[in-house]
């Protein structure tokens, strides 16, 4: 079984979808989910773009070491100057530099001939390469490109030091049979092909993107990009976890494996899902909630008599467990503690013990603690800014009824540490808790988009709230997850302000320096 590399673009090409907003603590959890996932090159960011993803791509860098972290830049010098200082501190520091090469995109977007293009495209890879030991080029819009142009600068910048070639399909326009047949032309066309490494990155603008990278494996690839749980730009991007599961499935199809650890897809699943706020469709392949789950009472006689009459993937294979109780009103610290490394999170002290109270709170609420209710907590207070002045919901009270007009009453800790409490009425319970709260902060806020789901099943399931804001004119978005829906709002929505109130003071700390 030849081995295919795993391009992991979660942070960057993933965190480009419309709405996710992830902070720089939230970045590195998933960096090190990711690296326990096995992924071999892992995609930290645009180091460029903004200072703070310049210092989230830097502590990446220089917190995984299991694999290559890599970054985004533009054919421009300062951005391989930045990525380099952000990169410099990583186990295998490798560049990924980009430069369109269709027609429409060179005459409407970069507006240079295509001389002009190759010329470029040459003189960045050999500036990126005297700093990277690899230097990963791609041709924007591959699939939309003239093969004979195409062929002729991968070339020149193979000649220039490219270490990787990849090939995307940038739109989501090809077919798998289409696809397969562009590498096999460069494979055939290019003199210098067998001195690199040829990548596959899809978009899945017309469902397409995991047929489109199976068939470029076949094609003979040797490294396949995508994002866990196929997010990205527009429709999202391959979904790596898909990739993985059909080649470990389809042996007899594929001669090619990947490192993944497939037991811990669904824990980087949720992981993601739940920093992101992008909900996973319940009928997503391999991670959705039903893929697994058996309707039809044909389906289900067959699945009790043998299991492989219906389900050719074992929900063990991809880490999804019973979700039994696993820690209860009596468990100690040490238990707790023991359970938070079980799932690889690495607390401070002081989140530790925080939550250890919040779990202990809920036992005395909850009938069941599960895996999945410990997953929340403790996602939550390792992404949780310490050192930032903010607000924090002390008590709340709602009265609602059928005839009455709901009133909020909310008392809360100002990040000067003063307490303020004021009332609101709004059309509905939740209305009424963000008008209370609008009325509290000194901050502008609009809500842009508002998401209630469920952590678990029963009637005393945790609810999570996620949130899309305008604080002072800046997008955010926030979580929160309490039993109750109404607190979980409540603390999704101060979270969204928290996080811009912590950005905008590393900001000016920054500025200050």
């Amino acid at each position: 079984m030849a081995h295919v590399n795993v391009f992991d673009t979660t942070l960057r090409d993933g965190e480009q979808s419309a709405g996710v907003n992830l902070n720089r603590l939230e970045k590195v959890e998933i960096a090190k989910q990711l690296e326990r996932l096995g992924v071999d090159i892992m995609e930290a960011g645009f180091p460029a773009s903004s200072q703070e993803d310049f210092e989230a791509v830097k502590e990446i860098a220089n917190t995984v070491r299991n694999c290559s972290v890599t970054a985004l830049a533009r054919t421009f010098k300062s951005d391989i100057d930045t990525a380099w200082e952000a990169l410099k501190g990583g186990a295998e520091p490798r560049l990924h530099i980009f430069l369109a090469t269709s027609p429409i995109h060179m005459t409407h977007k970069l507006r240079k001939t295509p001389e002009e293009v190759v010329a470029t495209a040459v003189e960045m890879v050999a500036y990126a390469k005297e700093k990277f030991p690899y230097v990963q080029w791609s041709a924007e819009d591959a699939t939309r490109s003239d093969y004979d142009f195409l062929a002729h600068i991968i070339e020149k910048v193979i000649d220039a030091g490219a270490d990787v070639i990849n090939l995307p399909d940038t739109v989501g326009y090809a077919t798998p049979e289409e696809y397969a047949e562009l590498f096999k032309y460069v494979k055939q066309n290019v003199r210098n092909i067998d001195q690199v490494t040829l990548s596959a990155h899809c978009h899945d603008d017309l469902g397409m993107a995991v047929s489109n990278s199976l068939a470029a494996i076949k094609a003979g690839v040797g490294q396949i990009e995508g994002t866990i749980n196929g997010i990205g730009e527009r429709a999202g991007n391959a979904s790596l976890e898909e990739i993985a599961v059909a080649l470990e499935i389809r042996k007899d199809r594929y001669t090619y494996q990947t490192g993944m650890v497939l037991n811990e897809i669904k824990r980087t699943s949720d992981l993601v899902s739940k920093l992101t706020g992008m909900q996973v469709p319940g009928n997503k392949a391999v991670v959705g909630r039903n893929a697994f789950a058996h309707e039809s009472g044909i389906h289900q006689d067959g699945v009790l008599k043998e299991a492989t009459t219906y389900e050719i993937i074992t929900p063990k294979m991809v880490g999804i467990d019973s979700n039994n109780l696993v820690l209860g009103k009596h468990s100690g610290r040490h238990a707790f503690m023991q359970k938070a490394e079980s799932f690889g999170f690495q607390l401070s002290e002081s989140k530790l013990k925080e939550a250890f109270h919040t779990f202990k709170d809920l036992t005395g609420k909850k009938k069941e603690v599960t895996d999945a209710d410990l997953f929340a907590i403790l996602t939550d207070k390792q992404t949780e800014n310490e050192e930032v002045s903010k607000y924090e919901l002390k008590a709340f009270q709602v009265q609602y009824g059928s005839v009455n007009r709901p009133t909020a009453t909310i008392l809360l800790t100002r990040p000067d540490g003063k307490e303020a409490e004021k009332a609101s009425t709004g059309q509905g319970s939740v209305e009424a808790i963000y008008n209370t709260l609008d009325e509290l902060l000194d901050e502008e806020v609009h809500l842009q988009d508002y998401q209630l789901s469920s952590i678990g099943k029963g009637r005393d399931a945790l609810a999570e709230v996620y949130v899309q804001l305008t604080v002072n004119g800046h997008k955010a978005s926030g979580r929160g997850s309490a039993q109750d829906v109404l607190e979980a709002s409540a603390h999704a929505f101060l979270n969204a302000v928290n996080r811009t109130l912590y950005s905008h003071q590393v900001e000016r700390v920054k500025k200050v320096q």
